[in-house]
């Protein structure tokens, strides 16, 4: 099994803390972001992965060097301009297998959802995208779904009044499958991000579904999120560093 992290990006929202580290190099409960990733990944049977780097990506390549000891293979694709969620996939579409699904999951997302489920929903569904989706009520995206968790909208940037009439909000959890024949819809050489210029057609063709998250997920794109995981990992709301222990690494 394959998959990409995107982990590009400047992480400007957290301030001092990013000039020093890239975003997924930042340490909660004594691992790197990514680290929590790549165990969650492993667990499930994801064996090679993909990253793509632009800020700061000697660090990046330097700190998951110990993970070709650990049972993961890692592959690096350097953007010397930053192409976009959509983008980054296209430019290594080789990597990926012609039969198999991959997953994109987004490098400042930390969850323990079960990667194994969430890949045979997909392939019962025999969709084209399913996207881990969670319950919160405002965000910067939102998504409805039918019965057969079938997404019929994806709204980004929904406006404030949108939400006042939204009885339960579901929202993109930044953790994506896709079959390989979604590679053909993303442009050559250009930017492109999955919500804003790939998905509206797709779910036109009625093809991409919901997975609804069953456990812990956290969005690290601020300070506040960051001591959040601290804390949740301290209340043991999330024990993903246990695949993360010296004996199993």
């Amino acid at each position: 099994m394959k998959a990409m992290i995107l982990c590009a990006g400047y992480g400007s929202r957290l301030g001092k803390l990013t000039e020093a580290l890239p975003k997924p190099l930042l340490r909660a409960g004594g691992h790197a972001l990514v680290d929590y990733i790549l165990a969650n990944l492993r667990a499930h049977g994801f064996g090679e992965v993909m990253i793509n780097v632009h800020h700061q990506a000697d660090k990046i390549r330097e700190a998951l060097a110990p993970w070709e000891d650990r049972g993961m293979v890692i592959f690096f694709s350097e953007e010397d301009t930053l192409l976009g969620t959509a983008g980054a996939v296209k430019k290594v579409a080789d990597f990926f297998s012609r039969e198999e699904a991959f997953l994109v999951h987004y490098g400042d997302i930390v969850t323990d959802v079960d990667l194994t489920k969430m890949l045979q929903f997909h392939r019962n569904r025999g969709a084209l995208v399913t996207l881990l989706v969670h319950s919160r009520n405002k965000s910067n995206s939102a998504l409805m779904f039918d019965e057969q968790f079938c997404v019929r909208e994806f709204v980004e940037r929904p406006p404030e009044t949108f939400w006042d009439n939204v009885s339960q909000a579901w929202v993109n959890s930044g953790v994506m499958l896709f079959s390989p024949e979604v590679l053909g819809s993303i442009p050559d050489g250009i930017p492109s991000d999955w919500p804003r210029d790939i998905f509206p057609e797709l779910i036109r063709r009625r093809a991409v579904y919901a997975y609804c998250l069953d456990g812990y997920r956290i969005a690290v794109d601020s300070v506040e999120r960051l001591q959040q995981l601290e804390a949740d990992m301290h209340a043991k709301r999330f024990t993903g560093g246990a695949a993360l222990q010296d004996r199993d690494a």
